[in-house]
């Protein structure tokens, strides 16, 4: 797997949480099962009344075939508008309990901590919230009530053939063992089969999303053959998986065909010779016969949908499997005392073995404004998502006023530091929407400040609703630097002491860049900012530069004191302002 996969669900866990969704609502479980009750009941007066009639044929007797097919007529007619309003019952129950396993499913998402979402990739999840969410609808919309009406009326049939004559039931029993054993052989192998299919695929999206998202790098640095390769791999397992998952239904499929087509040829052939014995009746043999052939309906809905019963059953352990992940802080009682933020001997690894710190120690005074600056993959935006909690150091520390972030509960660590990085969505709704997520109490007049913040208000006035105006998926365009401006509005209306900024102006033209972070200087006058940046003027605006190489803070001053020194960031400078360091000056 190219990432850490999520955890699934076991079945004990699946099998709990169903019943318990299933339970939730007894009320309307029994109407629905009652009603399906009633139309199997109704459907089975037709064969009683047929056998009638031809024992009455055979008597002699003067049977009334008109009044015969005016009553097989009225209960077809009850049986239809039976089964019309148990079919409502079911979907309206059906879609009350998937709305609520969306609505759990997604509050389990967005508790994930974000560490597990970045070291699981996008794959994962976008197959879980996408292709294993449609299965589940699929199971819960049509499998479960179809499978509760095959239970239902195949248990009220085989208590009518009973009553019609227990001996008639014997044939009917003789496919049971082949049903048991070919299903019970089925079962035993589909759900790891269907894991193992939905894992594979997940695997392909993101392998996918992958050289999509970073097809400008592939071009540049020549990949292209190796990220065909992985494709073709990703295919390959995902074409496994799926022909092994066939492979079990072309066995068990033509096993369970014949294990319900045997009762009904055996109950007319036993039911006959029984006949010719005088043990039973015409009438019952008839009965008995077209019961055969009625649980034919119900036992071919039953074992068909138990298939995507086990489709639904994988995409289940998958989305509960989300609520297994464990959590990466342990809250504690203790609060922070100020807002001075350390990081302390701090190494982290992404991968076992691998720091990509080493041993980095930083105080960031509250109201500093700090620059992180450095070539790329040094470090610099690890060690930001160390500072902004979202990851822990594998060893060392990082606190605020004395506690260490990862034992802050998530809401009150967003109130002491933020993240913003160049990565920004917008959501589907209203501009006002999208910024209310930040601070769901702000007035209109609290999100225009936040708009004028980031010289955003004019063209977000200028659009043809306004604040009302509906963006995202479907709605007005926004640009890449309007979406992370209202990004950074969120950021202003959230109003978190501490602000890490990793690259969250880049995708502005420069000129206004510049112009926005004076604007956020403005407004964030008094609080702590750590910005992550490849634009010098920030570091030379701010109070202070950090320098970090190979993931170590190489340099640690303000922005005369390090050009003055003639290091790395005097070079840097240098180079990218295209002016001579002060050592270079001082040997011509």
């Amino acid at each position: 797997m190219a990432r850490e996969i999520l955890p699934v669900a076991d079945e004990r866990q699946v099998r709990a949480y169903a019943r318990r969704l299933t339970l939730k609502y007894p009320g309307r479980l029994a109407a629905a099962l009652a009603l399906h009750g009633l139309s199997a009941v109704a459907g089975l007066t037709v064969p009683w009344q047929l056998g009638t009639l031809v024992q009455d044929v055979e008597d002699g007797t003067g049977a009334n075939v008109a009044l015969v097919v005016a009553g097989i007529g009225a209960f077809l007619l009850l049986q239809g508008v039976l089964v019309r309003y148990a079919v409502l019952a079911s979907a309206k129950l059906g879609e009350k309990v998937l709305a609520e396993l969306r609505e759990e499913f997604v509050d389990r998402v967005l508790a994930l901590p974000l560490s597990t979402v970045e070291r699981a990739g996008a794959g994962d999840l976008i197959t879980r919230t996408s292709r294993d969410v449609d299965s589940l609808s699929r199971t819960v919309r049509h499998a479960v009530p179809e499978t509760l009406i095959a239970v239902v009326t195949f248990a009220i049939t085989m208590g009518a053939v009973l009553l019609v004559g227990p001996l008639l039931m014997l044939p009917m029993l003789v496919s049971a063992p082949l049903l048991w054993v070919s299903t019970h052989w089925y079962l035993k192998r589909a759900r790891d089969g269907y894991l193992r299919e939905n894992a594979a695929y997940a695997d392909m999206t993101e392998g996918l999303a992958e050289t999509v998202e970073g097809a400008r790098a592939v071009e540049a640095l020549g990949l292209q053959r190796r990220r065909e390769e992985r494709t073709d791999r990703d295919i390959a397992r995902s074409f496994a998986a799926e022909r092994y998952t066939l492979g079990l239904r072309t066995i068990w499929f033509p096993a369970v065909e014949l294990g319900y087509v045997v009762p009904m040829v055996a109950t007319l052939l036993v039911g006959g010779l029984f006949y010719s014995s005088g043990w039973v009746s015409l009438a019952q043999v008839t009965a008995a016969t077209l019961y055969a052939q009625q649980l034919i309906e119900p036992l071919d809905r039953f074992l068909m949908w138990i298939d995507e019963l086990q489709v639904g059953g994988a995409a289940m352990a998958r989305l509960l499997g989300v609520a297994n992940v464990p959590d990466d802080r342990e809250p504690s009682s203790a609060r922070p005392s100020g807002e001075l933020l350390e990081a302390s001997g701090v190494h982290y690894a992404y991968r076992e073995g691998r720091d990509v710190l080493h041993g980095v120690s930083l105080t960031v005074r509250p109201g500093e404004r700090l620059a992180m600056v450095g070539p790329s993959g040094a470090g610099k935006s690890t060690l930001g998502r160390l500072l902004a909690g979202i990851h822990g150091p594998r060893a060392g520390a990082v606190s605020v006023g004395g506690v260490p972030l990862v034992e802050l509960p998530l809401d009150e660590l967003r109130g002491h530091v933020a993240l913003v990085t160049q990565e920004h969505h917008v959501f589907k709704g209203t501009l006002r929407d999208n910024l209310l997520i930040a601070r769901p109490d702000a007035d209109d007049a609290a999100v225009r400040e936040a708009l004028a913040a980031v010289d955003s208000l004019d063209w977000v006035l200028a659009l043809s609703d306004g604040l009302d105006t509906v963006v995202g998926s479907g709605g007005t365009a926004v640009s890449p630097a309007q979406a992370q401006q209202l990004a950074l509005a969120r950021l202003v209306l959230a109003d978190p002491h501490t602000l890490v900024l990793d690259e969250a102006t880049s995708l502005i033209d420069p000129r206004a860049a510049r112009h926005l972070e004076r604007s956020l200087a403005a407004v964030l006058q008094g609080r702590t900012v750590i910005a992550i940046a490849h634009r010098l003027y920030t570091a030379h605006d701010a109070d202070r530069v950090a320098v970090v190489e190979d993931g170590r803070i190489s340099e640690l001053g303000s922005h005369d004191e390090l050009v003055a020194a003639g290091g790395s960031y005097a070079a840097l400078w240098s180079s990218w302002h295209g002016t001579p360091t002060p050592s270079a000056r001082s040997t011509r």
